[in-house]
């Protein structure tokens, strides 16, 4: 793989015509051309193997291009190099370019440690100093504004600055740029985020990195930040001398280091202003002039254009951010079926934050749905589709839908989302502008086992009480948003004490990402295999074996549930006659079951809930007609079934109404109680707390 030489560019410029103007001491190091060899020399006879095609398109449009080229070299092979070429214009208007090479491989053992030196704008004739200032300019192009880091940003232009034009440079910014809010100048504290000096340790420097300054009303920094201008500064200057001598210590550097020019540039971006950087002079004798105005005029520009992409970022990453983590689940709800911990990691990359999201819901008999799903996109928008998807899956879910018919109603919804997203008079197109891909599994405590469905998503990892991890093979099923395709569910046996891993495919990227697909499942079965403390800790062993040290490029999301199973002894059913009689019966046989749980004191209202449920099933039911109890830790759970698809609903008798108030009863005596339909009919069941 190819390695990128540290430290400066060589540079050059080129005129309209494509002939070589300018010639760097670290363009002649990297190719042995002497300037007199370059200078008037046609820049293609310089590329080996012809011009790229994108080049060339740049070259037309007098656009930048930044790519990998070949150069020729004088007394060697030809050496593979990053070019990059900014388009300027001269006085005249005339077109050129200025371009920077920077080699992919070191030229030498030695070579990497050699950084080029960038040409001084202060030495040679004025027609030198102009192609120096043009080289600079193309330099800062090139590496300010490499990261979206505000701290980054600002260092690269006091580094890009020192040496070439000033001895000494700083950059200060308003505190409200690092929270990415809008800046403020109400005030004129202001924090030094970077600086740079020709001498060690920057020791001219009044602030250290990091700290706050405090800026004097009468001060340059303070009159450039109230009228958005820059301006060069003579320490000699009476009144220079006078705001001075108000700070002992700054005056005291400014006489030891000979400090005699300054130069005060805003960084301002968008209209607004965002900090002031500082040029100041001391080991050149040439004071700024008005060149070098202009010169920082365009390089603060170049800063303060990155640093405010970098507070923008910084702002909807948070606002994306705040969302998500609203939209997550701080907490799991009761609930016994499972043993439940789970990790949600932000994207670290320019990306921002995904739509990835995670859910646990208890469901009806016990029984609890376990959800991962992952919006496609980053940002704002792929936070509130989150937040939408999750609300339906959770809406399909009270309803107690089966994994596969719940995917469909959900991919329905993806469909109308988009349809109503599409403009006036668009077109729609599969895969719509939402797209988002999901696992829903339900788990069954007492049949102990695990019913899933998944859309486009990977598949869970099942770690058996025996330690032994196993990537169950699952239908895939289309991702959501397609439409008009099938998902089918799968029925695992789970034995108690088993782990399920759900996660998002942020989990296994950064392994993907050397280039082996099956690595990242290969880590995540060592990490679930490996011993660990409790679930909590298995969380963190996943992650940190799976992503490593550094911050992941997507979204991650991780959920494991560790199974319970309720036994025989929590678990009672009877099968039922459709006969009035087995009204009695069963009233009979749940009061004798309270009893031996010791729960008499729940006998009354389970006895009324039974009669009148089973009641219902009589009248109006089908058979095979059914009772179940289920004891579930601070819940009981009575369940009446029959093989009749029509579902009761709750509604008001009046006075004169013989009957019809059996389910109001219900609803006035339990916790909560519903219906879901099962293939063999419907099941009513509602829940008691003890």
């Amino acid at each position: 793989m190819a390695t990128r030489v540290t430290g400066r560019a060589a540079t050059a410029t080129v005129d309209g015509g494509g002939v070589v103007t300018g010639w760097s001491a670290a363009a002649e190091r990297l190719t042995g051309f002497g300037a007199g060899q370059a200078l008037g020399r046609s820049a293609v006879g310089l590329l080996a193997g012809g011009v790229p095609v994108a080049l060339l398109r740049a070259a037309v449009r007098h656009e930048p291009f930044t790519g990998m080229v070949r150069l020729c070299r004088a007394e060697d092979e030809p050496v593979a190099v990053e070019l990059g070429v900014v388009p300027v214009r001269t006085a005249r208007g005339e077109p050129t370019w200025v371009v920077s090479a920077q080699a992919l491989q070191p030229l030498t053992p030695g070579a990497a440690a050699r950084p080029a030196a960038v040409p001084s704008v202060l030495s040679g004739s004025s027609e030198e100093r102009a192609r120096h200032r043009l080289a600079l300019l193309g330099e800062a192009g090139l590496r300010i504004g490499s990261t979206l880091e505000v701290d980054r940003t600002a260092q690269e232009l006091a580094e890009v600055a020192t040496g070439s034009f000033a001895d000494f440079v700083a950059v200060d910014l308003l505190d409200s740029v690092f929270g990415g809010g809008p800046p403020s100048s109400a005030g004129l504290v202001f924090y030094r985020v970077a600086q740079q000096s020709v001498l060690p340790g920057c020791p001219e420097s009044t602030v250290a990195s990091g700290a706050g300054d405090v800026i004097a009303p009468d001060s340059p920094m303070a009159r450039v930040l109230a009228s958005g201008r820059p301006m060069c500064v003579d320490y000699r200057d009476p009144e220079v001398r006078s705001w001075i001598a108000q700070e002992p210590e700054r005056e005291r550097l400014a006489e030891e280091f000979g400090i005699h020019s300054g130069l005060m540039a805003p960084l301002t971006a968008r209209g607004v202003t965002l900090g002031v950087a500082i040029f100041l002079r001391h080991r050149s004798p040439e004071p700024f002039d008005e060149d070098d105005l202009l010169l920082a005029t365009e390089l603060t520009s170049r800063a303060a254009l990155s640093v405010d992409n970098a507070r923008q970022y910084t702002q909807q990453r948070d606002t994306a951010l705040a969302l998500q983590r609203s939209l997550l689940p701080s907490r799991t709800p009761r609930q016994a079926a499972v043993e439940v911990a789970f990790r949600y990691l932000p994207a670290g990359g320019r990306e921002g934050v995904g739509g990835d999201w995670f859910d646990v819901i208890p469901l009806s008999g016990a029984r609890v749905a376990l959800v991962v799903g992952d919006v496609v996109g980053h940002g704002v928008p792929a936070s509130a589709a989150m937040g939408r998807l999750r609300t339906a899956v959770r809406t399909l879910a009270d309803i107690d839908m089966p994994p596969d018919e719940l995917l469909t109603h959900l991919d329905d919804l993806v469909l109308r989302v988009d349809l109503d997203e599409q403009p006036e008079g668009g077109t729609a197109w599969a895969g719509g502008s939402v797209g988002a891909s999901c696992l829903y599994a339900v788990y069954d405590p007492v049949a102990r086992s695990c019913s899933l469905a998944r859309a486009g998503h990977p598949g869970p990892a099942l770690v058996g009480p025996d330690n032994t991890v196993t990537f169950p093979e699952l239908p895939p099923g289309p991702p959501l948003g397609l439409g008009g395709l099938p998902f089918e569910a799968v029925e695992l046996e789970v034995p108690e004490g088993s782990v399920l891993a759900l996660y998002t495919d942020g989990l296994l990227r950064a392994s993907e990402l050397h280039g082996d697909p099956g690595l990242g499942l290969d880590r995540l079965g060592s990490a679930l295999t490996a011993r660990a403390g409790s679930l909590e800790d298995l969380c963190d062993q996943v992650l940190s074996t799976t992503l490593g040290p550094d911050a992941p490029t997507d979204d991650v999301a991780l959920l494991l549930a560790r199974t319970r199973a309720l036994h025989t002894q929590d678990v009672a059913e009877w099968p039922l006659r459709r006969d009035p009689s087995e009204v009695a019966r069963a009233r009979k046989v749940a009061a004798a079951k309270l009893a031996e749980w010791g729960l008499e004191e729940a006998s009354f209202v389970t006895e009324l809930v039974v009669s009148e449920l089973i009641t219902n099933a009589v009248r109006y039911g089908l058979p095979p007609i059914g009772l179940r109890l289920i004891r579930d830790g601070s819940m009981l759970l009575c369940e009446v079934s029959d093989g009749s698809s029509t579902a009761p609903h709750l509604r008001r008798a009046h006075n004169d109404d013989e009957g019809g108030r059996g389910l109001l009863l219900v609803a006035q005596l339990c916790r909560n109680w519903g219906t879901r339909h099962t293939p063999r009919g419907k099941t009513i069941w509602a829940e008691q707390e003890i």
